[in-house]
């Protein structure tokens, strides 16, 4: 089975230079916890509930002026819609993320894998435990 056949199409973006107030707004509106983060069709960043949190509110900055590209997360992991669901699902624990934006050919956003759609469409119940175990692993401290 290949990423295609169970991701999240049309998933709704923000704008780099949207604000940090209009992001939480549409967080709120769709009930969603990531965003992400398109110039025009180049997917650029993701924005969570938690970058709002830890990069803008801790940071003391105004989420009526801040623009989300200052507060996105700019290092976004990823998949083609032709990957393997296996292969997905190693590159969700290898990164120790519950959820994959995934691109195609042309690199261009055309949808999210969650771990809750490898659990639910796959039928795979085995594949989405193992998953979730090894995302939910402390990682492990960087002894540089």
């Amino acid at each position: 089975m290949h990423i295609h056949d169970i991701m999240t199409r049309d998933v709704e973006v923000i704008r780099p230079d949207a604000t940090v107030q209009e992001a939480a707004k549409k967080m709120d509106e769709l009930n969603v916890g990531p965003l992400p983060v398109c110039d025009g069709d180049r997917l650029v960043g993701v924005l969570t509930d938690r970058d709002i949190v830890v990069r803008g509110a801790a940071a003391g900055m105004n989420p009526t002026t801040t623009p989300v590209r200052d507060v996105m997360t700019r290092e976004v992991v990823t998949c083609t819609e032709h990957a393997d669901v296996d292969d997905a699902a190693r590159i969700m624990e290898v990164n120790q993320i519950r959820r994959l934006m995934v691109l195609n050919d042309e690199q261009k956003l055309v949808g999210i894998v969650s771990l809750g759609d490898l659990a639910v469409q796959t039928g795979d119940e085995e594949l989405a435990g193992e998953t979730l175990q090894q995302i939910s692993e402390p990682a492990e401290p960087d002894r540089g």
